[in-house]
């Protein structure tokens, strides 16, 4: 999710969101007396966790005096805005596995800036009351049922490329199935649909996602691995980025989150009837001081959300 080049638009951008009154280009402004750049640019790739986290970076940034533009895209533009250092930061790279082939073609362009989550998974998942559906390997005797399909994300997402270049042929479900992509909200949108009637559906998705807090949801058993392992999730930064941001650097590196952290900033910044993240995370922040402590250290001082 990292990219940059010539010219974001011919890149595949599919939005910028200015999430606050600056403009300019990455990275602008001088830095004082050795402190960081105050112009910040943030890729969003708008995925659950990505949008919960970037927002509450957002709004701690904001506070401590920086102009954060946020600029939503795609995955491929993601990393090849950071690569290409038009963009200065992403905060939802999936490794080992989902993201390893951005890594490896922007590796040497890139900043890594630590691992944040550690318990981030790939899933096939289906409704709970699919009571006959527990692993992946139940899924072609209920083909017909499920109409042929695997309701997925993005086509060029991670999980989608997991989905139909491992776990769909490890478990044959070439045959049976088509992957359907479309987006993270178009799939959502299907499986609300679903379990409203109480239809068969099989989603791609992953954890954290605030799904698992809205439905009843089960994770189909994948004993052979095809999506992957336990992953983390990590920030990245373009080159030469801590050299330019050396605080803002620091603060990444002591960046963490645990399953009930994450779960709690999801629900205020993604979940169920959210229509303002931003307020969610500000939200978020001021009733965990103690997370601001830890990550900021004393520079949290004085933050008031």
């Amino acid at each position: 999710m990292k990219r940059r080049g010539t010219g974001l638009a011919a890149a595949g951008l599919s939005g910028v969101l200015l999430l606050s009154a600056c403009s300019g280009e990455s990275g602008s402004g001088a830095p004082d007396d050795g402190d960081d750049l105050r112009e910040v640019n943030i890729a969003l790739i708008a995925w659950e966790e990505a949008v919960a986290v970037t927002h509450m970076w957002e709004a701690v940034l904001e506070e401590k005096g920086y102009d954060v533009t946020v600029t939503e895209v795609d995955v491929a533009p993601a990393f090849q805005g950071v690569a290409d250092g038009e963009l200065d930061l992403y905060l939802d790279m999936w490794l080992p596995v989902t993201h390893h082939e951005y890594m490896e073609q922007h590796r040497d362009s890139i900043e890594s800036l630590g691992s944040w989550y550690d318990n981030a998974v790939l899933t096939l998942t289906v409704p709970e009351y699919m009571e006959d559906v527990r692993e992946i390997d139940d899924l072609p005797a209920r083909a017909e049922d499920l109409g042929g399909t695997i309701v997925g994300i993005e086509p060029g997402a991670g999980l989608t490329q997991v989905t139909r270049d491992q776990a769909m042929p490890l478990y044959g479900l070439e045959e049976d199935f088509e992957l359907e992509t479309s987006s993270g909200g178009e799939m959502m949108r299907r499986l609300d649909e679903a379990i409203m009637e109480e239809r068969p559906i099989v989603v791609t998705l992953w954890r954290p996602h605030p799904a698992y807090a809205q439905y009843e949801l089960r994770d189909l058993e994948d004993p052979q691995g095809g999506m992957g392992g336990t992953e983390g999730l990590h920030s990245i930064g373009r080159a030469g980025f801590s050299e330019d941001y050396p605080e803002l650097a620091e603060w990444m590196r002591n960046w963490t989150m645990d399953d009930e952290e994450l779960a709690s900033l999801e629900a205020l910044t993604v979940g169920p009837g959210v229509t303002d993240p931003a307020a969610g995370a500000r939200q978020w922040l001021a009733q965990n001081p103690l997370f601001l402590e830890r990550t900021l250290m004393d520079d949290a001082e004085g933050l008031e959300f």
